[in-house]
């Protein structure tokens, strides 16, 4: 289990104003005057600015040397992308048969370390997990948020989502697997998760997006998997679209569970920030595995 963050009370806008940041709607500069504005009791905005940013080294809950789990870094092939992809595979050390796997899609900064946690997370619980990094033709993640955020956006969009479906056919046709492949995405990931399962139907048996934008709505008649959908009470940006997917899904009888949890902020999951909310992330991933674990059975 992740430790609890130890941080200041942070106001409710502050998170409004990192996730317009985060996402690329503000600049820097406009993040910290908009911080100026609600510091308080003495904190600066750099102050609320640094309470904001990830803290990885609290985020790790299985070990990247865990003895239960086989970890490696694996290349594939992305002709309609950037060429070569690069990911994180994590698997069991030991199975008796066959077993499911899971696309891990990260944020929109690369492959870090909460992501590459996840991935274990995963294997841990008898699952194969890929986590690819859609930094790798630059260089890969690297090493803080707020750097690996700058080179995502300058990739190509249409590149860069060819490279998570080459993702998804490599990790499909992996030795060891079952035939039946999950995708769990958060923010950026979430709305690639959505994607994926709206035009990968054929790989795609289940999708779990974590507050993600939805799919075309024109592709939602396309999908196949069953979808179980997690998102933040207080996310405007993303709930805001939700009644249309809802109604498209209903629409055209696609099987989904959507769940909003209290209390919640965009990113409640990621435990390395102050965002992280431990009962609400607890329950979300016991849903996530418990539907995995239907849908990606033997």
């Amino acid at each position: 289990m992740s430790k609890q963050r130890n941080t200041p009370d942070i106001p409710a806008e502050a998170f409004e104003l990192y996730d317009r940041y985060a996402h690329g709607y503000i600049d820097r500069r406009q993040f910290l005057t908009g911080l100026g504005r609600l510091a308080l009791g003495g904190m600066t905005a750099l102050a609320l600015f640094n309470a904001l940013k990830p803290d990885y080294a609290r985020a790790q809950q299985v070990s990247f040397n865990d003895p239960d789990i086989v970890a490696s870094y694996r290349t594939f092939d992305s002709p309609d992308g950037h060429g070569e992809g690069r990911g994180y595979l994590v698997q069991p050390r030991e199975w008796s048969q066959p077993a499911g796997t899971v696309l891990v899609v990260h944020e929109n900064r690369g492959l870090n370390p909460y992501i590459e946690d996840v991935a274990r997370r995963l294997a841990k619980a008898g699952l194969t997990a890929f986590a690819p990094d859609a930094l790798h033709p630059l260089g890969g993640y690297p090493g803080n948020d707020d750097d690996g955020r700058a080179l995502q956006q300058q990739l190509d969009a249409d590149k860069l989502t060819a490279d998570f479906f080459a993702a998804t056919r490599f990790l499909h046709s992996l030795e060891g697997g079952n035939g039946k492949l999950g995708v769990v995405g958060f923010c950026f990931g979430g709305g690639m998760a959505n994607r994926l399962a709206a035009e990968q139907p054929q790989l795609v048996s289940a999708a779990v997006p974590f507050y993600g934008m939805p799919p075309a709505l024109e592709k939602v008649a396309d999908i196949r998997a069953a979808l179980l959908i997690q998102m933040a009470e207080n996310d405007e940006r993303i709930n805001g679209r939700w009644p249309a997917y809802e109604q498209a899904l209903q629409r055209h009888g696609v099987r989904y569970q959507a769940f909003s949890y209290p209390g919640t902020q965009h990113g409640f999951h990621n435990d390395s920030t102050p965002r992280y909310h431990p009962e609400a992330a607890e329950l979300a991933w016991s849903r996530t595995l418990g539907f995995f674990g239907e849908h990606l059975g033997g």
